[in-house]
Order: C-alpha cells, then structure tokens, then sequence
C-alpha cells in the first residue's frame, strides 16, 4: 500500500468528518487530559487495517501511541483484542470513527476473500477483484482483498488494457479493436479480451490477445472454450458468480476467476471501540 497515498486519503476523510472542529469532543475536552481506547472484535473473520490504525491516529496527533495485538491476513475471534491507542482524549476521539470504518470495512473485504479462496479451494486457479470498488476507496479495498489471500486486477483503466463487449460493439470486430491498440500500445502492456462464443475466441486468439475473459459462461461451456486456447495465453472467467456457485468453477482449467462481489456486496466486520481509562483513573 501506498503511504503517502494512504496519508492525503486520511486526511481527505479526517477533513470531510471533522471540518472546522469537533464541537462535541472539543467542548467536553478542552484541556489536555489522556487516555486509551481499545478495538475489539465483535465477530469472526479476517483482521486488516494495521496501517489505518497506525498512520490515522498519528496524523492527528504524533504522540499518540499506538499497540497492535494482530497483524493483516490474521484470523480473529469475537472478544479479541485488536489493539490499543493511547493519547489526548480529544484526538483519539476524533480519529475514531474514521479509523473505525476503514477497519471494519477492509477487515470485511479480506474476511469474504478468504471465504472465495476457500470455497473455490483450487491449486491452480486463483481469486481477483475488478474495478467495482468504492470511489475513493479502491487502493484500500484492492489491498484488503491481497490480506485476504486474493490477487489483484487492474486497478484502472490506466494500468490493464481490457477490451470489453461495447468496445468491440463500437470497434466493429474484435481484430479491428485489438489491432488498433496494438498499433499503439507499448510492448509492456498486455491486452485483455471479453469472450462469449466460440466463434469470438478464435477470434481474439487469431488476432493476438495475451489474456482470454470468459464472460458470462458456466463451467461447462468454459470446459469446451479453453480447448480453443492454445498454451501461453493466460485465461480469466467472470460474470455470474457468485458465493453460491463458485465451487462449479474449479476444475475449468482457467487461470484467474474475477469477482465484482468482494468489494461491492461484502459486509462490515463487527469492530467496536471501547474506552480503557482516563487520566488519573488508572
């Protein structure tokens, strides 16, 4: 993950939450009294956020310390305790509905790929994301999805070059669309082809595609499709899977299953912050 990207993200979302001031906390905590809160889980799943606790606090504050008690990628239990921010009560009070949903959020994505990554259970297959992630949010929700065991997709338009079904719609076939990128593109990107028929996937091999997208096809039909698909191309299913029919998906030989699901339907993990003490009470 990108600290600096990370850093003018929280403070982004630190700016739209606090605005000119907290009047609440500041009106109660005008003085510099300290104290310590502490994240605990409140469900079963997939930690991730260490980053988000540890950069978010301190950009409110540098002598905010900060103790985690887990690390990414690790399972948690209800009742755990995540870890444990000490510092000015004002400042800890700020950052930590911020910090908060980050947590549960990110911690939710890594927790349901890791439920794909297990119920695909494939040695060769492996599980990625798309681009249907929360605007805003797509470096923080593609590194949850990594935490959890899965792999990445392009994270734009600007870094895969994916030649869809309105591209081609619009381009009139798909060797002219594939030809025109090549007439262009450098020689380190590679070009990604969506894929329904037979007739399209001899197409684009014909034509010089390096990855083959299966949309929209069930297993069966993508058993019989890949054999079109000479050795050295890599091959990619989407489009109607889901949770329910995932397993389906294993033995289809294909490289990569991309799923829109793990950022855009996944849910919150249930993360509270409780206070420990304040300032003379301990």
């Amino acid at each position: 993950m990108n600290t600096l990207k990370l850093r003018s993200l929280l403070e982004q979302f630190f700016i739209e939450d606090i605005g000119e001031q907290d009047i609440t906390t500041d009106l109660i905590f005008a003085d510099d009294t300290k104290g310590e809160i502490v994240f605990l889980s409140k469900d079963n799943g997939i930690f991730c956020g260490e980053e988000i606790i540890k950069t978010g606090f301190k950009l409110l504050n540098t002598d905010i310390e900060i103790q985690l008690f887990v690390k990414d990628g690790q399972a948690i239990e209800y009742g755990q305790k995540l870890a444990i921010a000490s510092g000015k009560i004002a400042d800890l009070l700020k950052g930590e509905r911020v910090v908060l949903n980050l947590v549960q959020r990110m911690s939710g994505i890594a927790t349901l790929t890791r439920q794909a990554v297990s119920t695909l259970d494939s040695g060769h297959t492996k599980i990625c994301d798309t681009r249907k992630t929360t605007p805003g949010l797509r470096m923080l929700e593609k590194y949850a999805v990594t935490t959890g065991g899965g792999f990445n997709h392009r994270f734009g338009l600007y870094d895969g070059m994916m030649i869809k079904d309105n591209h081609i719609s619009f381009a009139g076939s798909i060797t002219n669309a594939v030809e025109s990128v090549r007439k262009k593109a450098g020689h380190m990107v590679k070009v990604e082809v969506e894929v329904e028929t037979e007739a399209q996937v001899r197409e684009a091999v014909s034509a010089g595609a390096d990855v083959i997208m299966f949309d929209n096809r069930t297993p069966d039909e993508i058993k019989e499709l890949i054999k079109l698909v000479p050795s050295g191309f890599i091959t990619e299913a989407s489009g109607g899977i889901q949770m329910s029919n995932l397993a389906g998906y294993r033995d289809t030989g294909v490289d990569y299953i991309s799923l829109g699901f793990l950022t855009h339907s996944y849910k919150a993990l249930d993360i509270s912050v409780k206070v420990l003490f304040r300032e003379g009470e301990k």
